[in-house]
């Protein structure tokens, strides 16, 4: 959902001075929850990082370890991602502000150029009738691609190198997939489900890469309100 629709073609209002110190601290604010929201988002990275390190150092401790850990953490990863796609939400409606505010502003002041007059009219709006810019699927579709991509390959990387060479490299294929079996279920149906998994995360990433490009073109264009 993008708020950069046209709302009517009214005049631009010119701001008094008193107005114009006002939209500073306004702005100062905006940028102000922005950067307490970016911190927000850090955070969970930073949980679903340690929590992959543990599970390593669990994983490859001794000869005899369980590759369990790794497939475990997968499902921590997938709750911090969606913990961090609801804060992104928060997080976008705050640098969209600021963002909107510093291309239709400021800098009109520095380059002297006029930007479309419905600017004022849709960002009162915004504060009027406050919404998320940007879907919990989009938004998680985002912080997949930005930083949770890695984490998932190091886990993918690290669970298939568990079965394949630790303690022993294993002799055969066979070898290879009894080594994946967890508790009653044969290592075959466990491989499966790795793959599924993984090719999900990717075709889910595509997919929302696909939805942004759908709303904001390939290059971003327009992207300063969602």
């Amino acid at each position: 959902m993008s708020l950069m629709a046209s709302s009517g073609s009214s005049p631009q209002h010119r701001f008094d001075p008193a107005e114009m110190g006002a939209i500073a601290h306004l702005y100062r604010g905006e940028v102000y929850r922005s950067t307490i929201w970016r911190t927000r988002l850090d955070n969970t990275t930073n949980w679903a990082i340690v929590t992959m390190g543990i599970a390593l150092s669990t994983t490859f401790s001794t000869p005899g370890a369980s590759p369990l850990p790794m497939v475990l953490v997968g499902l921590l990863v997938a709750v911090f991602l969606a913990m961090e796609a609801r804060r992104y939400r928060y997080f976008n409606v705050w640098r969209a502000r600021a963002r909107w505010l510093e291309k239709n502003f400021y800098a009109p002041m520095f380059t002297g150029e006029a930007h479309d007059d419905t600017w004022q009219a849709i960002l009162a709006r915004d504060y009027t009738a406050p919404r998320h810019h940007i879907s919990f699927v989009r938004a998680a579709g985002r912080r997949l691609r930005r930083n949770y991509v890695w984490i998932l390959v190091i886990q993918a990387v690290a669970y298939y190198g568990k079965i394949a060479i630790h303690p022993t490299p294993a002799a055969n294929l066979a070898e290879f997939v009894d080594r994946a079996a967890v508790g009653p279920l044969p290592g075959g149906i466990v491989l499966i489900m790795g793959f599924a998994y993984d090719f999900g995360w990717l075709a889910f990433a595509l997919g929302t890469l696909w939805l942004d490009q759908r709303e904001h073109g390939a290059k971003g264009d327009g992207v300063a309100m969602g």
